[in-house]
Parts: C-alpha cells; structure tokens; sequence
C-alpha cells in the first residue's frame, strides 16, 4: 500500500456549533474530504470517470475539540479489501499541537459509475492506494 495522504482543512464559521467548536457533523464532511482529496490526486482520469465511491458505514472516535480557525491535518490510508469494499482510515490532528481531534474507519464500496453497480477492487486500483 502506498504512503498516507495528507489534507490541510481549515475550520470556518459554519463547522462550528453552539458550543464553540467544530460540529461532529463536520468531522464527517472532513472526512469524506481528505479520501475524496486522495482518490482525486492518485486515480487518473479513466479511472474517475468509471469508478465511484459510496460509505457504507463509518466508526468515528471523538476525542478532542477543535475550534475555529483552527488548521487540521487529515491524514488517510488504506487497509483490507474484499470485493468491492475497502476500509479506509482518517486521522484528524491539530496542527498546533499534534492533538488527535478524531480518527475514524470507513468502509467504502466501489461502483461502476455507469451501472451504479459494486465492481470489484481489481490489483490496478490496489496499485495505486
């Protein structure tokens, strides 16, 4: 498997909530980001335009606030696959103190954007994550 991804995220006014900081809602957008970032810097043009990702299921650990303005560094990487699944796990950390704000896992499923359908992860798509 290839080295982790990286994103810089910074959190604006709309990620945060009533109690002032980032909304746990927004972890999740923040993580869809940084493995939507990966995909579109490592997958060449056919391989976007025949192949997309949906979530089936994401485990998100909360562990420390983050507040606005602040920057986070999304890091990501890819673990087993199976079929057309891939988990794929995101570290989020704040890069003013290397404070682990959130860490999920997610498990992904492969489509054929065409059919809509799952499509197995073939050795070339693996080749490149």
């Amino acid at each position: 498997m290839a080295t982790p991804f990286e994103l810089r995220i910074t959190a604006s006014a709309q990620d945060i909530d009533e109690l002032g900081h980032v909304n746990n809602v927004v972890y999740v957008r923040y993580i869809q980001e940084v493995a939507a970032a990966h995909w579109d810097t490592i997958a060449s043009a056919e391989l976007k335009a025949k192949f997309l990702w949906v979530v089936l299921r994401h485990e998100i650990d909360y562990r420390t606030p983050a507040f606005l303005n602040d920057e986070i560094i999304g890091t990501t990487w890819v673990g087993e696959y199976h079929g057309a699944k891939f988990e794929r796990f995101v570290k989020l950390v704040r890069a003013s103190d290397q404070k682990v704000v959130a860490e999920s896992k997610t498990m992904w499923c492969m489509i054929d954007a065409k059919t809509m359908r799952p499509a197995r992860i073939t050795e070339d798509i693996v080749n490149i994550l």
